[in-house]
């Protein structure tokens, strides 16, 4: 009987324990669908497949992971803030040195007298807000003697009535026009906005994502909404206009004064609540700093401030609110929020 060498038995070996292996592996590896799985993908030029519609997520679910909490003390008042990116960018943290003003306004409170409480959510609209029900999950923790300030603007256009003028997009430059969509593309819809004014109008709208039709209203008609819900629950609407964006017009900034502000003035008044006037107080701040500084308190081209930039905001949010009638939300101020002037009209 012939010798093994003692390399060709080590050899052996190890092949012997490897068999298996290899064969757990093979059991484990996943199999491949057959041919007629693969859907087929549209070839002519500029053009792509639709996406395929998909159930939406519900809000609990989509707010999962991004900070959100309710307030600290359920004992106390809260100042619940309602809003998009520019109230609460992102998961609240300066992800990309971007900051909301809802972060810094707890500076200017109180503690042991008020709760801040901050479900704004970044990307969202008016109508995008309570179709998504996030506004649903937000009443749950409004209570009577809160405080609700609401925020919108930035995410509401995209949508028009048929053969009605665009409203012109608010992140470009005065007489400046959209770029044109790349061929093949159909022109961009933001289906999550709202249509424009403050009428009753209404145009039902398919979301390509989910396949659902929905019937959006005007975003006069949501602010109306907003108001009667928080009335409705014993706390006090406060209506704020859109904080403006880094749109120079001269030396001065750009307000939306024929459009989303204008509206939310004409709905506070209708409604008889409380209006800050953030697209001019802020804008008013900026027309005196000049285009370097106010450079200098943005974290992107024209929308997102960084975090110099949210205290500022905050600080016209305090003045506006202490400009209000009877100045409601004085009392829950701290030295740091009494020391910032009232605005002045």
């Amino acid at each position: 009987m012939p010798q093994t060498s003692p390399r060709t038995a080590v050899l052996a070996a190890a092949i012997t324990c490897l068999i298996p292996v290899l064969a757990f592996a093979a059991q484990q590896a996943p199999t491949a669908p057959p041919a007629t799985a693969t859907p087929a993908i549209s070839t002519t030029p500029g053009t792509m497949p639709p996406p395929a519609a998909r159930p939406p997520m519900d809000a609990r679910t989509s707010e999962k992971g991004l900070g959100l909490t309710d307030p600290a003390n359920p004992n106390l008042p809260s100042l619940i803030l309602i809003g998009d990116s520019t109230v609460r960018n992102g998961h609240g943290t300066g992800s990309d040195g971007l900051w909301g003003w809802g972060h810094p306004i707890h500076d200017f409170c109180a503690t042991g007298k008020i709760n801040v409480v901050n479900p704004a959510l970044g990307g969202l609209s008016s109508h995008s807000y309570i179709s998504g029900g996030h506004w649903d999950l937000a009443l749950q923790i409004i209570k009577p003697g809160d405080f609700v300030l609401i925020q919108w603007g930035h995410n509401d256009g995209g949508i028009n009535l048929p053969g009605a003028k665009p409203v012109p997009d608010a992140g470009l430059p005065p007489g400046a026009t959209p770029p044109t969509p790349p061929p093949g593309a159909a022109p961009r819809q933001n289906v999550g906005g709202s249509l424009p004014g403050v009428g009753e109008e209404t145009l039902d709208v398919t979301n390509p994502r989910t396949g659902t039709v929905e019937t959006v209203h005007t975003y006069g008609w949501y602010l109306r909404k907003y108001i009667a819900d928080v009335k409705a629950k014993g706390a006090t609407p406060i209506l704020c206009s859109l904080v403006p964006r880094k749109i120079w017009d001269g030396d001065h900034i750009v307000r939306q004064t024929s459009t989303y502000r204008g509206w939310a003035q004409q709905v506070a008044e209708q409604q008889h609540v409380g209006f800050v006037d953030l697209n001019e107080i802020i804008a008013r701040r900026y027309d005196v700093m000049g285009t370097t500084a106010v450079d200098g308190v943005f974290g992107d081209p024209h929308t997102h401030t960084n975090y110099a930039g949210a205290i500022l905001n905050a600080e016209s949010v305090v003045a506006g609110l202490r400009a209000l009638p009877g100045a409601p939300l004085d009392k829950y101020l701290n030295g740091t929020g009494k020391a910032v002037a009232a605005y002045k009209p």
